[in-house]
């Protein structure tokens, strides 16, 4: 490992140049956590390494809604990961997991900067329904093979080729960004930063992709970190969540 300090827009920061080689023009070069560990009074942090999950009625974490089928549990195999699992091969099916004790809120001058390191496992044919990100409490983020959800800042795929698409709505004013498509098997890190309410960038694997999203398309109610897995039918897919973290200023 060789690590390298960096300053950028007077944020400080340190990484490994051969493990984040994409850090200098990341997501997280402008993160202020290492601010935060001297004073926590500036933000708040949601670092999930996939080491705990708990959806026990009440006092859980975590909300697991079915339909019809689908499960999440830590896996058992790969460190640190949590697998939301369909659990059926018929068209609409599956589990929609929210962390409902973790709210973010999107408000002036109180940026967010969130990623998610996910993957696929059993969509060979990319029949798979999936949101992940930050969206409001809906047991049903995605009904019907479509996004029902009216707020949210995240990915989706509704249409059974794999395709995964940036959407960002407020109150039902939507729009859409080109993302990049599922490989089975295959991490990849999905990432955005939301400058207050002004715009959101989107970044894949630490990459800043495609053009900003606009103050018109940016949600001002609570969000909660989302993760639904349902099949398209055919497959039977597993989304491998291997962690993610969110900060925001306070």
């Amino acid at each position: 490992m060789a690590t390298q300090g960096l300053i950028s827009s007077g944020v400080s920061s340190f990484f490994d140049v051969d493990r984040s080689s994409t850090y200098r023009t990341g997501l997280w070069k402008t993160c202020p956590l290492l601010e935060y560990m001297f004073d926590p009074s500036i933000g708040t942090l949601l670092d999930f390494a996939g080491n705990s999950y708990d959806a026990a009625a009440t006092t859980g974490d975590f909300v697991l809604t079915q339909a019809t089928a689908g499960t999440a549990a830590m896996s058992t195999t790969a460190p640190g990961t949590l697998l939301v699992n369909a659990g059926s091969t018929t068209a609409t099916h599956g589990a929609n997991v929210q962390r409902t004790k973790s709210a973010f809120i999107p408000a002036a001058d109180k940026h967010i900067w969130a990623e998610f390191n996910v993957s696929f496992t059993g969509v060979s044919n990319l029949n798979v329904q999936t949101a992940i990100g930050l969206f409001e409490i809906d047991t049903t983020v995605i009904g019907s093979s479509a996004v029902s959800t009216d707020n949210g800042i995240g990915w989706t795929s509704v249409t059974d080729d794999g395709v995964l698409l940036f959407n960002t709505e407020k109150a039902t004013a939507a729009a859409t960004r080109a993302a990049t498509t599922i490989v089975s098997g295959t991490k990849v890190r999905l990432g955005f930063y939301v400058n207050g309410v002004t715009s959101i960038t989107q970044y894949i694997d630490g990459v800043a992709t495609g053009t900003d999203t606009a103050t018109a398309n940016i949600p001002i109610v609570a969000l909660y970190p989302t993760f639904v897995c349902q099949s398209g039918g055919t497959d039977s897919p597993v989304l491998a969540v291997h962690g993610f973290r969110i900060f925001q200023l306070r």
